[in-house]
């Protein structure tokens, strides 16, 4: 016993020592795979990768403006609802027989992943304000079965929502920024946002492929900011 013990205890400190030099190397591995998402600072979405995070201040100094708007409950938001959270937000129309439906179908797969979490806001901001009253976008919600309590349709000043669309989301990217209130914005774009309020990604609404990528892209800046 004399002789094997030593040896056996030496055997295991080996094989301790290598697991967690693997765990390490996973560790540091996973907080290389997580700093993989592009900023994105400007309407031509070019994207800019920053894996020291105390620079993005620094080089990013797009983020999403102040905003005041109403919700299908008559509900007063502005961006404080999210402050330290992350959002995904498009840009439909009630009364849209094109896109639109396709893009609230596929944004729910966004919903259903998110549904119970306070901390992932979606909005949907409607591009025919006239229209589009709350008590309208609260009979589009029932329509579609929509329950979540995170999910908004806002409603509001035309020209307030299409700049806000055009220069802060750069929902029509390029081509919409340098466009006025009095041209229709009609997109399939939908935007992700950090908590910081700075522009992560850019999807296609009206492929669910696409939201599934989203879904992942959320999980992946919810493991960023932990």
């Amino acid at each position: 016993m004399a002789y094997w013990e030593p040896k056996t205890v030496k055997m295991y400190r080996i094989v301790f020592l290598i697991a967690i030099s693997s765990c390490v190397f996973a560790c540091n591995q996973k907080k290389q795979d997580i700093i993989k998402m592009p900023y994105y600072n400007t309407a031509d979405f070019e994207p800019i990768f920053i894996n020291d995070q105390a620079k993005v201040p620094l080089q990013i100094n797009h983020t999403i403006d102040c905003f005041n708007f109403l919700n299908q409950d008559s509900i007063q938001v502005t961006e404080a609802i999210f402050d330290n959270k992350i959002h995904v937000a498009n840009f439909i129309f009630t009364s849209c027989g094109s896109i639109c439906p396709v893009m609230t179908g596929n944004f729910k797969i966004v919903g259903d992943s998110f549904k119970n979490d306070t901390n992932v806001i979606m909005l949907s901001y409607s591009v025919t304000p006239w229209i589009d009253k709350p008590s309208v976008l609260k009979n589009y919600q029932l329509k579609n079965a929509i329950t979540n309590t995170n999910w908004h349709f806002l409603t509001g000043d035309k020209s307030s929502i299409y700049k806000l669309a055009r220069q802060s989301y750069f929902a029509e990217e390029n081509i919409g920024y340098s466009k006025d209130s009095s041209e229709f914005l009609h997109t399939e774009h939908v935007i992700l946002v950090d908590k910081t309020k700075r522009i992560r990604g850019i999807y296609n609404g009206t492929l669910s492929l696409e939201m599934r990528h989203l879904v992942e892209d959320i999980k992946t800046l919810q493991q960023e900011s932990n």
